[in-house]
């Protein structure tokens, strides 16, 4: 998940002077985003992958955005179906009343059985008063993605992840209060570049895998109130979140959300 490499500059002259926008209440300082749901049991993007996570006292369940060839929202992280139903098609190319009777499902785990293919609307009442959504923009209309988070009652419950400038651009016009989130820039490695970008660009929160970051540029974030949720996910990440937690960052997105609240948890960090 890595924005352009001319993301801000492109953003600078548009949105200089703007401010961090509030972000969604947590019960925990320091968050825990699961990544794609929690599908340690059941299979990614999943309303069973998000009603695990929800079960485990996850903070944000991070999902994918897509749009269907009748331009309805449906959660799909690959831009084909092939992976995750083992049809061989788009899901821009797909109509929606077809890809609800398509099964999801993991190949490596059969014994969890199938899943549909979840809407947006599905996940947004899902979610609804239990959790935090963190929204991969992958492909869709803003303005009617937005209209189904106030539809739902979710505009203070949504934070955004940009994967391209001009999402950033139509966000901040349609939507100017919802917190948006970008990956660290590149080669950004002392205290002094990252008070530059976070001075000149308008950051709700920063992304990014952990191992980008160092002590100095996290105290910068810091001094200028960006959070930082950094990614870890990976097969065998707990062998790095001792390392991740060192470094001060706010928050982890996981493939392994219920071991790593454990984890927290043994450390007082949570």
């Amino acid at each position: 998940m890595r924005p352009v490499a001319l993301f801000v500059v492109v953003l600078l002259p548009v949105f200089v002077f703007a401010q961090p926008n509030k972000l969604p209440k947590s019960k925990h300082h320091f968050i825990v985003v699961a990544h794609r749901g929690d599908h340690t049991q059941a299979p990614e993007n999943t309303l069973m992958a998000y009603k695990n996570a929800i079960k485990n006292g996850v903070d944000y369940v991070e999902i994918d955005l897509r749009t269907t060839k009748d331009s309805q929202l449906v959660i799909m992280h690959d831009a084909t179906l092939l992976r995750m139903t083992g049809v061989n098609a788009k899901v821009k190319d797909c109509m929606y009343d077809s890809l609800i009777h398509i099964p999801v499902r993991d190949t490596n785990h059969p014994e969890w059985g199938s899943q549909p293919l979840p809407s947006f609307d599905e996940v947004l009442q899902l979610c609804k008063g239990k959790i935090n959504i963190y929204l991969d923009f992958k492909s869709a209309s803003v303005q009617q993605a937005y209209q189904a988070i106030v539809a739902h009652k979710m505009e203070q419950h949504v934070v955004v992840y940009i994967n391209e400038p001009q999402q950033f651009i139509d966000w901040r016009r349609i939507a100017p209060k919802m917190p948006l989130m970008i990956s660290l820039p590149r080669k950004v490695t002392s205290k002094a570049m990252m008070d530059s970008v976070l001075t000149k660009y308008p950051i709700d929160i920063l992304d990014g895998n952990y191992t980008e970051y160092t002590l100095e540029t996290v105290q910068a974030a810091k001094e200028q109130q960006v959070p930082i949720w950094a990614d870890i996910q990976s097969k065998d990440e707990d062998k790095n979140w001792q390392a991740a937690v060192a470094l001060g960052i706010d928050g982890l997105q996981t493939d392994h959300p219920k071991a790593l609240i454990d984890f927290l948890k043994k450390y007082r960090k949570r």
